[in-house]
């Protein structure tokens, strides 16, 4: 029985325990082509609503009439939800999707389990997997075998509005720390206006992730190289305290109800001097017909304390489930929106700035793409070139990923501690008192990765 399987329950908080038994003894993956031969087929695809996904879903015609044969039925749902509904049928066996959009986070402990279906078989010299960025490729590989295929990856920056920095007088560090951050944000900060929106809403990726890169800048960590959690220590309590002060200071009303969407929502619509999140983001900021703050938007790295960088490192992919009796044609649909020919699709359809970035490097040679992403497409790279998922903190830790760890049972345990922080946040809980809650649910999980 592999790792992850001894701690499947963890992963698939909330699945009934014979569904967890039934993941367990499927480990050995499942087998079987499966295809469009026969007639028709329609593909069920899970997905995040992501602008990017929602472009998907409108261009998914385009390919329908070209593989007449093939519907596809797009299902879009909020993060946390997606996550919740994936990961229960994927482990259960459920079969509900042929096509699902998962993380880098879920790519290698689902193919150690045999969840996913490798596509290594099925690239060719045309789909070119060389194209595809380095570390977002490496992500999703287990033993040199492709188990998704990336849609688009991304790191992490700060944006901020170049008229309402102009207005007050304010010049942003062409790197900034966080101390310089914090004391823009809260000069800017009005009834108004919120001076910095952060993410705060629960969930792992919705309420950590902007959260982790703080923690891992400031010396802080999640678990120390023997797996003793650290949650308690000097580092995560200066992040976690400095964190829900500029939150609470100069941040958005009500955090809580924030992540990445309502962050976006509320930057496009002129009303936060700064944004910290995604470089993926700034295909929406920059479209016109999205944003009323496109072409006023400047972009810096993610701000730092200790560690010369300080971004996140992600990609949401498109991966073939094991049980999927539609093999070939999902590779047919995930061949077409992830390979090269895609960019100049949506660039021509949609509009340049709405290229999904961070995946392919001949994304970034199209002259089109490089005129319209001009202000974002050179930081987008350079910040995912320049984090290291190994060690992007001041010590050393036996897990790899920023913005989560990379053990099963980090689901769970981040779901949970982030609604710890966002008590914190909203002001129902003292640092000191999420800190000491969260430190036994990391040493839980740590105790698990000694066994």
């Amino acid at each position: 029985m592999t790792h992850t399987a001894k701690h499947i329950r963890r992963v698939v908080a909330g699945a009934a325990a014979i569904g967890v038994a039934v993941a367990l003894a499927g480990c050995s993956g499942a087998g079987g082509g499966g295809g469009a031969a026969g007639g028709k087929v329609t593909l069920n695809l899970a997905t995040v609503s992501n602008p990017q996904m929602k472009d998907m879903e409108q261009l998914k015609d385009k390919f329908e009439a070209e593989h007449p044969d093939i519907t596809v039925n797009f299902i879009q749902m909020e993060e946390n939800d997606l996550r919740d509904a994936v990961t229960k049928d994927v482990a259960t066996q459920g079969g509900q999707y042929d096509v699902v959009t998962i993380g880098a986070y879920e790519v290698p402990l689902w193919a150690e389990n045999g969840w996913l279906t490798s596509l290594s078989e099925y690239t060719d010299d045309a789909y070119d997997v060389d194209d595809l960025f380095e570390p977002v490729r490496t992500s999703v590989s287990v033993d040199d075998k492709l188990y998704a295929a990336p849609f688009y990856g991304e790191s992490s920056f700060m944006m901020y509005n170049k008229d309402i920095f102009a207005a007050a007088g304010l010049t942003m560090p062409d790197n900034p720390t966080w101390d310089q951050i914090a004391e823009l944000a809260r000069q800017l900060k009005t009834p108004e206006q919120a001076g910095i929106c952060l993410r705060g809403k629960p969930g792992w990726g919705e309420g950590i992730a902007s959260l982790n890169t703080v923690v891992h800048t400031f010396g802080g960590a999640w678990f120390d190289e023997d797996w003793n959690a650290q949650i308690d220590q000097p580092g995560f309590t200066e992040a976690l305290t400095f964190f829900s002060s500029l939150v609470q200071d100069a941040g958005e009303a009500d955090p809580v109800s924030y992540g990445f969407t309502e962050c976006l929502n509320l930057f496009t619509q002129g009303k936060a001097a700064m944004w910290y999140d995604a470089t993926s983001a700034a295909g929406t900021v920059e479209d016109p017909e999205a944003s009323s703050v496109a072409g006023k938007v400047g972009y810096v790295p993610a701000p730092v304390k200790e560690t010369e960088a300080s971004g996140w490192l992600w990609s949401w992919n498109l991966a073939v489930p094991a049980t999927s009796e539609k093999k070939d044609a999902a590779w047919e649909f995930i061949d077409w929106a992830t390979n090269k020919d895609y960019a100049k699709l949506v660039g021509t359809e949609m509009g340049w700035s709405r290229v999904p970035p961070g995946t392919r490097v001949s994304t970034y040679d199209l002259p089109e793409y490089q005129e319209a992403a001009a202000a974002f497409a050179d930081i987008t790279r350079e910040s995912m070139l320049a984090v290291d998922p190994a060690q992007p903190g001041v010590a050393p830790q036996p897990y790899v990923g920023i913005q989560y760890i990379g053990i099963p049972e980090w689901q769970d345990l981040g779901n949970q501690a982030s609604q710890s922080f966002a008590d914190v946040y909203a002001g129902r809980a003292s640092v000191a008192d999420a800190l000491a809650a969260v430190q036994k649910l990391a040493q839980a999980a740590g105790d698990a990765q000694k066994k």
